[in-house]
């Protein structure tokens, strides 16, 4: 169902329901991702925290915004919580 076809607040919640259950969704993908690749950086004696990388990843979501007609400010704010709590989830194999 697209938003323009919502008749009732009762559906329009049953969506954003619905989205966030796939948002969580996803996010749990993301951290199978992130603790792979914590995996990975060990093997290459690699630093959770890459600058470059946060910086890439926080343009890129400011990009997809932008595009989506979304305000990218506050993606890539969003984004920089979430490489945050990437970063620490890291740390917890790899250590400081």
């Amino acid at each position: 169902m697209k938003a323009a076809d919502c008749v009732t607040m009762a559906e329009i919640r049953a969506e954003i329901d619905r989205l966030d259950a796939a948002l969580v969704a996803l996010f749990a993908e993301r951290a199978g991702y992130i603790d792979r690749a914590a995996q990975i950086k060990v093997g290459a004696q690699l630093p959770a925290r890459i600058e470059a990388r946060v910086e890439e990843v926080v343009t890129n979501v400011g990009d997809h915004a932008r595009a989506a007609g979304l305000d990218p400010d506050l993606y890539q704010a969003i984004w920089r919580q979430v490489v945050e709590w990437s970063i620490a989830r890291e740390e917890k194999v790899l250590g400081k």
